[in-house]
């Protein structure tokens, strides 16, 4: 008797072949038959008129906390994810002392928008070693997980305050070294790192993993290679800005002192910016030069992104800004409220050293999101620019004055340029080049203005039924397969006989992704953004239902990805 019998799907494969009609048969958590079984089942699917594919492997998450009040990884899992990737950018919540609970949980408040009485009141927070984290998850997760080893907690763990302060004495290297070793041992996916300016700790210093020399980073990667299975993911500066030589250097030789693949975030790809995405890539073209091999994750469709003046977002990363910003209510109403200061922010705002928070000096291309006082009747979803004119105001003084009416409680949205020479088949060609990699959602952080976690569905419904950029075989693939084979994840990524039953069924006539909306469902009662899911009919991971018709069903079949169990083969040729 089988345990699960999908009848009549189109099965795409993960592999790039062409959709064929066939059953698909699970027992025991794996695939025993793609055809046409025999055998009865407990639970039979009739999947006529629907695709069933792989479930999809999300590269870039922050999930580490919500895993531990929300085993279903949401919205992820509810748009088809059933692997997410986490730990990543440097942080992770072990190896953790009692004493840096706190730094902790502030630090990650502060760099991935985890709002703070979530973190404090969602997880347990009584574990010290990598081990004994992935422990506390294992048979309480309804997606499989995996973490890397963040560079900031090994730091942290090791010099305490001075972490942010100074670079690691030999002895500190050392015993950084040896925590690694045992980290890896236990099942961390590899090492993270950051060395970005933007991101800063709950006291506005620079993480710990900021202060560490290029010599530690290389002897970290260094026993990286020693374990089978593993990776890296760094972000930089240059992957925000632009690398320069020493940037793509660094990189590169990371990855080849390894030996492991390198994935680093994020790469926005457009034809009319083609010497910018040249110049993103320098590092992969050196690490192939030294036998390496880096990869830049893309999104295949923008992210839904909102910025305020109440929390923190990247027109807080302008120099000026957070010191205003972050200040109480009353005081940052008062401060706001003189045109000096205004004045003074927008200028900065317009330096080239605002980096990704200059764009809070184009306030005026945004529209305003849900508004409640009554002085801002009418403004939700207009144009910024459009209400300053009316109200003969400048942008930031139009901003400023409907966002206190809202004690700062207002959501401004981006509105996305089009491009109508962008040459579309330039993102095709470098989205299946082996130095690009789909997906990058950051699912699990910034919770209150980035909402990437659609990206399958919004994905899915453009090649199937909007732009059909590519067959949906080859878009199955390069979020099926492709992550699949870059983290070595065994018998994943693709619908095969003995394969793993990490399955998605949808509906190809609707699948896709509702609007973004406020959901109030955080520990503390803290709101995000999410996203429900249409189309998507079931999501199986190891076999089991998890999504029913877009909602958790309660079951947790989820695996804690450990590497060298769960992993292997994660080289560079």
């Amino acid at each position: 008797m089988l345990d699960y019998l999908i009848r009549g799907g189109t099965v795409v494969d993960g592999t790039g072949r062409a959709p064929y009609r066939a059953d698909l048969a699970v027992r025991g958590g794996r695939i025993v038959e793609i055809g046409t079984p025999n055998e009865g089942a407990t639970t039979t699917l009739d999947a006529a008129g629907l695709l069933v594919t792989p479930g999809f492997i999300d590269p870039h998450t922050h999930y580490d906390a919500q895993l531990h009040w929300d085993a279903w990884a949401t919205p992820s899992s509810q748009h088809g994810v059933t692997t997410v990737i986490a730990g990543n950018c440097g942080f992770t919540l072990a190896p953790l002392t009692d004493d840096d609970t706190l730094y902790t949980q502030r630090m990650m408040a502060r760099v991935e928008g985890m709002p703070l009485a979530a973190l404090q009141r969602g997880p347990s927070w009584d574990w010290h070693s990598f081990g004994e984290f992935l422990d506390r998850l294992d048979g309480e997760v309804a997606v499989n997980a995996g973490f890397m080893v963040g560079h900031c907690a090994l730091r942290r763990f090791v010099l305490g305050a001075d972490a942010v302060e100074r670079p690691s004495t030999e002895d500190e290297l050392e015993t950084i070294a040896a925590l690694l070793h045992e980290s890896l041992s236990a099942g961390g996916l590899g090492l993270s790192l950051t060395r970005s300016y933007t991101h800063i700790d709950g006291d506005g210093r620079p993480v710990p993993s900021r202060l560490a020399t290029e010599d530690e980073v290389l002897r970290l990667c260094d026993i990286v290679g020693r374990y089978d299975g593993t990776s890296l993911e760094a972000i930089t500066d240059g992957c925000i800005g632009g690398f320069d030589d020493d940037g793509a250097e660094l990189l590169a030789q990371m990855s080849a002192r390894a030996r492991r693949p390198l994935n680093w975030n994020l790469l926005a790809i457009a034809s009319a910016s083609s010497q910018h995405v040249a110049n993103q890539l320098r590092p992969s073209v050196r690490a192939r030069e030294l036998g390496g091999r880096v990869v830049a994750l893309s999104m295949p469709v923008p992210s839904d992104q909102c910025v305020t003046l109440g929390s923190y977002c990247i027109w807080w990363m302008a120099p000026g800004w957070n010191d205003v910003l972050s200040l109480p209510l009353a005081e940052k109403k008062a401060r706001l409220a003189d045109p000096a200061v205004r004045a003074r922010l927008l200028e900065s705002a317009r330096r080239p050293e605002a980096g990704v928070g200059g764009s809070a000096a184009r306030m005026g291309s945004y529209r305003f999101g849900t508004t409640n006082a009554r002085e801002n009747a009418g403004l939700e979803g207009r144009l910024v620019a459009d209400v300053a004119i009316e109200r003969g105001l400048d942008d930031l003084a139009c901003v400023v004055a409907a966002a206190a009416a809202e004690d700062f409680d207002l959501d401004f949205w981006p509105v996305r340029p089009t491009d109508p020479d962008d040459d579309p088949s330039y993102r095709l060609r470098l989205w299946e080049s082996p130095d690009v990699l789909l997906g990058g959602s950051d699912a699990g952080a910034h919770l209150d203005h980035l909402l990437g976690s659609p990206y399958p569905t919004r994905f899915l419904a453009d090649v199937l039924r909007g732009s059909r950029l590519l067959p949906v075989e080859r878009a199955v693939r390069l979020m099926s397969d492709v992550p699949a084979r870059l983290f070595g994840l065994r018998d994943r990524g693709r619908l095969t006989p003995g394969g793993i039953a990490d399955v998605a069924v949808f509906d190809p006539e609707r699948v896709a992704s509702g609007p973004a909306h406020r959901v109030h469902d955080l520990p503390g009662g803290a709101y995000r953004l999410l996203s429900e899911s249409l189309g998507v009919v079931r999501v199986l991971v190891n076999g089991e239902e998890i999504i029913c018709d877009g909602r958790p069903t309660g079951a947790r079949p989820g695996t804690v990805l450990r590497s060298g169990r769960d992993t292997t083969g994660t080289t560079t040729s």
